[in-house]
């Protein structure tokens, strides 16, 4: 077995109206959307953020600024799939993520296995090895008002 690495990625996008909710890939129907330069998917961001410290190879602000007019609106599962490919051109490969999404709403559980399956798929892994949860924060905070929604992700690489 070849060394692991372990990576954590935290994401947070504000929710506005006239914009869509997708997280984990999947459009959620919900009266709020997801504010950012791409799509704004939270959670597509975090587990990126998480194999890119994984491999000690910065982050997604570092790799698509949101400066850059070539990522605007972007599709966030091919930004992971890239993140995956200069990750494995690092020599890694990826074993395991654990996903949280805190929001008030939209509810994510009737999502959660689309969502594994649209980030497994841009990994290029099983989707037993993606774990997605989440939590309501009880109303507390701005995840619990409904200003936005925050996103957590640890990933373990294994170097070839």
């Amino acid at each position: 077995m070849g060394a692991l690495r372990i990576g954590h990625g935290y994401d947070v996008h504000r929710l506005v109206e006239g914009r869509r909710c997708i997280i984990g890939g999947v459009d959620i129907p919900h009266a709020k959307g997801l504010l950012g330069h791409s799509d704004a998917d939270v959670l597509a961001h975090a587990l990126a953020d998480a194999i890119l410290g994984a491999a000690r190879a910065g982050d997604i602000g570092k790799l698509f600024p949101d400066t850059d007019p070539a990522y605007e609106n972007a599709d966030s599962l091919v930004l992971l799939t890239r993140v995956m490919e200069q990750v494995r051109g690092l020599g890694f490969e990826f074993v395991d993520a654990d996903c949280t999404i805190a929001c008030q709403g939209p509810k994510i559980t009737p999502h959660r296995n689309a969502m594994r399956r649209n980030l497994a798929a841009a990994l290029g892994v099983g989707i037993e090895s993606v774990g997605i949860k989440a939590t309501t924060t009880e109303e507390l905070g701005w995840e619990g008002s409904g200003q936005g929604i925050g996103a957590w992700a640890v990933c373990l690489l294994e170097k070839r």
